[in-house]
This record gives C-alpha cells, structure tokens and sequence, in this order.
C-alpha cells in the first residue's frame, strides 16, 4: 500500500498530537470560545439522537445501548470531522505542556475557555429541543430518567466513570490521528465511543445537555446534583485522557529514551 494511504504510526501520532495541542493552546479566545459552543452543540446532537433511541428501550441493559452508542457517536464524528473544540478530547494537550512546547497557563487556559464555551452549546441546544415539542412526549420521559439517574449518581462512582470515560474518548480521538481520510476517521470514532455508551460511563460535556434536556422535560434532579456530578465527572474525564492516555502515550513515543 503506497505510503500516504496508509496509516499514521503511533510514534507518528504522538508527535501530530503534540503539534495539534500548540495549535489549540494558540487560538484566540474568541475563536476558541466560538468553536467549543459548537462542539457542546454537536455533542449535544448526539445525546439526543441517544435519548430518542433509548425512548421505549431500557436505560441499563442490552443490545439497545449499543445502539445508542452508536447513534451518540455522531457527536464526536461533528466535533472531529467538522472542526470544533471539545474539553474532553483536549485532555491530550497535556503531551504538549510536559514537553514544555506550551505553559501550564496556557493549558489551562483552553480547558477553561472550552469548558465554558461546551457547557453553554450543550445547554443551549437542551433550550432548543425544549421550546421544539420533542420533549412533550415519550422521548421527554426518557430525557427525564436520564438525568435523575445521572443526578443520583455517587461521587466516587460518577468519577471513576468518568475516569473510564474518558480514556476511550481519547482512545477516539488518538486513533482519528492515525486515519487520513475522512471516512477512516469516522471508522475510529466508532467503536469507542459506542462502547463508553455501551458501558454507562460519564462524559461531562454530554452530561452538560443531559442535564438541561431533563429538566426541560420534568426531570426531578435538581440544580446541586448536577453541578456535583459535572464536578466529579470532570474531574475523572481530566484523569482518564490527560493520564491515562497522554502521559502514557508520551512516556511510550515522545519519551528521552525514544528517537
């Protein structure tokens, strides 16, 4: 196979990857705030592709969540494919700060802004689909159970979800480095993020249209219980990517000891 059809390496990923992290670290915060709306957004297209999919279906087993998965993959498929700014994926930015390419401020910086710009495009378009009539129905009573169900989540468990969570959205996000086609890359984004779905873990950015979505259809989970679940499932995102993924991601292709 000629070369420039075939896939990236993984040393080769890394590097990209790091490359991709400067570029993030210097975009304008108009521009980066403008671009993370629109990822909160699709992630949000997504999550409610999921909710209508899991409508007359059960929430916590069978082959229904694959299928969900694979429908709230098209979130992800957006934010890459189309362009956007995502919290959860730019967890891998951290391989660029340990290789002192970009400050911790810096890095910071874009979690924050992105954070932000993410939380108001996913609860912007739960605004939306409420004012749509879509959740007066059957797909509104499932929106409301979500919601309760992630509200009533532990602490300790809505993290390590969280934790989980995110290693395979990075896993995603690492494994579109390697594609160079858009079709490829879409193939990448398939199958983890279909499988985070599939497992019940906690990504925070979805969560972010989650919350809103239900409380636009009834949800009982109240402002407190969502704000700590964002709380910890952020944090456990931050884990998952930023050290299960890029620190070791790093220390395997970028470290001192490799060329």
């Amino acid at each position: 196979m000629p070369a420039h059809t075939d896939a990236y390496r993984p040393a080769e990923i890394a590097r990209l990857i790091e490359s991709a992290g400067v570029a993030k670290a210097a975009l304008p915060a108009g521009q980066m705030f403008v671009l993370a709306v629109l990822a909160g957004a699709f992630i949000g297209f997504g999550a409610a592709a999921y909710t209508m999919v899991m409508t007359g279906a059960d929430l916590a087993h069978g082959p229904a969540r694959l299928l969900g998965g694979v429908v709230f993959s098209l979130g992800l498929i957006l934010v890459i494919v189309g362009g956007a700014e995502l919290f959860t994926g730019n967890a891998l930015m951290v391989m660029a700060a340990v290789d002192r390419r970009i400050t911790a401020r810096q890095l910071l910086r874009n979690w924050g802004v992105v954070w932000l710009g993410n939380l108001a495009g996913a609860a912007g378009l739960a605004f939306a689909f409420g004012l749509s009539g879509l959740l007066d129905g059957p797909m509104g009573a499932t929106a409301a159970k979500i919601a309760a169900a992630k509200g009533a989540l532990p602490p300790f468990e809505a993290f390590m979800r969280g934790v989980l969570c995110n290693a395979l959205v990075c896993l995603a996000v690492w494994l579109t480095f390697a594609a160079r086609t858009a079709a490829g890359k879409i193939l990448a984004i398939l199958w983890p993020i279909s499988a985070f779905v599939l497992l019940g873990l906690e990504h925070s950015v979805a969560n972010m249209y989650f919350f809103p979505q239900g409380w636009a259809a009834g949800a009982t989970a109240d402002l407190p219980a969502a704000a700590a679940n964002l709380f910890w499932v952020t944090l456990g995102n931050i884990l998952g990517g930023a050290g299960g993924v890029a620190l070791a991601y790093r220390f395997a292709y970028l470290g001192p000891a490799r060329p």
